[in-house]
């Protein structure tokens, strides 16, 4: 999983929510100025022992935000706080 001004979705092929969430949180994320990554965590047995029952997940590094649907109201207030980068 990618690290500063990446959120991450831990998602399934298969899952509406998933494909619901990620559609919802991309023009965020866009407008916030952070990338989205989605990670399918079929793929992944150490994710899916952890966040099975709980996909779709958006996650700020370790830091969950939301999971089933976007809330848009944490994902804001995590990117509004994050630091801003210094300039060159």
């Amino acid at each position: 999983m990618s690290g500063e001004r990446t959120l991450t979705v831990l998602s399934r092929e298969w899952c509406h929510l998933c494909h619901e969430l990620v559609d919802a949180l991309r023009p965020l994320a866009a407008e916030l100025g952070w990338a989205v990554e989605v990670v399918d965590v079929d793929q992944h047995p150490e994710l899916e022992a952890r966040w099975d029952e709980l996909v779709p997940v958006v996650l700020a590094g370790d830091l969950e935000l939301c999971h089933y649907h976007l809330d848009e109201r944490a994902v804001r207030a995590h990117c509004s706080g994050f630091p801003l980068e210094s300039a060159p």
